[in-house]
């Protein structure tokens, strides 16, 4: 890629930059949500800040922590901007609804619990957080996020005061942070073609009758000793052989 090309797509994130973080009050630190893009772009396996900081000319790593995890600005409207953006522009076949795992070491990060982590495929301590992408076989797009809160974090004060965990904020089940998910992208006018999820969503009744309660086509995986019935099957006594406990 020539000088001239990267000047062009330096101009394009710019454009998208000022687009999605319109809502964002302070220039400085739209300024810093296009480092930090421009970060997760370079080149480069790690995306931690510091390694992001140190690859970018222009970025202090100081700055650039503050505004990921310190800086007052809503990130409602930019994740509602984003998804506006993104649809039309993949134009998916599905949206799919999956965890996301993040290994740790530690116990202090919000929502951290031995629990399964896809992510080493196997009982592990990391968080997870349930997302919702937009998908086709060429691309794909995160539309909506949520972190899993286990209940043993429910009455943890200390561990919820050191996090930053706010007062109303407690244990909600994984399927239910995924119908939010669903219901906040209706809010802003977005609804799926198809939604698709494996068998930690669809073996769940609840699950698959409060999607299809919206009106909502899905695909979704069950375990193999899932019973299934037509749906006009009547339950029935079996005769009573004369032996044991009479049905």
């Amino acid at each position: 890629m020539d000088m001239r090309q990267v000047e062009d797509v330096r101009a394009e994130l710019a454009r998208f930059v000022a687009d999605v973080f319109a809502s964002v009050p302070r220039r400085d630190q739209r300024a810093k949500g296009d480092c930090y893009l421009r970060g997760l772009m370079l080149d480069g396996r790690r995306k931690s800040i510091a390694a992001m900081a140190g690859r970018l000319p222009d970025s202090d790593e100081q700055n650039l922590q503050q505004f990921v995890n310190q800086s007052p600005w809503d990130p409602q409207p930019v994740r509602q901007r984003i998804a506006e953006r993104m649809v039309p522009l993949i134009g998916p076949d599905a949206w799919v609804i999956d965890d996301v795992s993040f290994p740790k070491d530690g116990r202090m990060s919000v929502g951290v619990a031995h629990q399964y982590c896809g992510a080493l495929g196997k009982q592990a301590n990391c968080q997870v957080a349930v997302s919702v992408h937009a998908v086709t076989d060429a691309a794909s797009a995160p539309l909506g996020w949520r972190l899993f809160l286990p209940k043993d974090w429910e009455q943890d004060s200390e561990r919820r005061r050191a996090a930053g965990v706010p007062e109303g904020v407690g244990h909600r089940e994984k399927w239910r942070l995924a119908l939010d998910m669903l219901d906040e992208l209706a809010g802003w006018g977005l609804t799926p073609p198809l939604v698709v999820a494996d068998a930690g969503y669809g073996q769940n009744a609840d699950f698959r009758a409060a999607v299809a309660d919206r009106g909502i086509p899905f695909v979704v995986g069950v375990r193999a000793d899932l019973a299934v019935q037509p749906l006009d099957a009547q339950p029935t006594v079996p005769a009573w052989s004369g032996n044991g406990r009479r049905p």
